[in-house]
């Protein structure tokens, strides 16, 4: 997957590689506190080492084909990105994940770029099931799961210890007939 447009505003998502660390370190040094509230990345990417290793890991699970990371640009700046955090090719089941920073919040990015992501998974890839794991309290991604039709799986009490406190994770899944029977044909 290349660049793809995500609308009439100058959006775009673009692969982000471990060539792009500085700007990925700026963009969450921009983002810090407000990613921070419920994702752990910005304990990650300390320093432009720290980010270039982070992308790092994600080149190496593309080429295993278990995973990608791809950033969202508005304006030519890096504001927010998608993830598959994990793909199971043989199950085909995969996780995906978001982050925005503020200045980006309130425009569609997020949905938009996941839409482009469940699209390629399930169109590309054959995958029968995503995921979307979040913090219970993390409203907006709860809004954007619930935008892309997802269901809500359930919820987890507890599992994820964050910041020295633990926290309820929901989980939301769409599955390839219900996300193919939602998307217009393509032809």
């Amino acid at each position: 997957m290349f660049a793809t447009d995500l609308g009439d505003d100058g959006a775009e998502l673009r692969p982000l590689e471990p060539w792009q660390a500085e700007e990925f370190f700026d963009h969450m040094e921009r983002g810090r506190e407000y990613i921070g509230r419920y994702v752990g990345l910005p304990d990650i990417v300390t320093d432009v080492d720290a980010a270039r290793g982070f992308l790092q890991r994600y080149a190496d699970k593309k080429a295993a084909d278990t995973g990608r990371i791809h950033g969202i640009w508005l304006a030519d700046t890096l504001v927010g990105g998608v993830m598959l955090r994990t793909m199971d090719v043989d199950q085909g089941t995969c996780e995906a994940g978001c982050w925005l920073e503020p200045s980006a919040v309130g425009r569609g990015l997020v949905t938009r770029a996941v839409t482009v992501l469940v699209d390629w998974a399930i169109g590309t890839r054959g995958m029968h099931r995503v995921e979307w794991i979040v913090a219970s309290a993390n409203e907006a991604s709860i809004n954007v799961a619930k935008r892309l039709g997802m269901t809500h799986a359930g919820t987890r009490r507890e599992p994820y210890l964050y910041r020295g406190e633990r926290h309820d994770e929901q989980i939301w899944s769409v599955l390839a007939p219900e996300w193919q029977a939602r998307r217009p044909q393509r032809g």
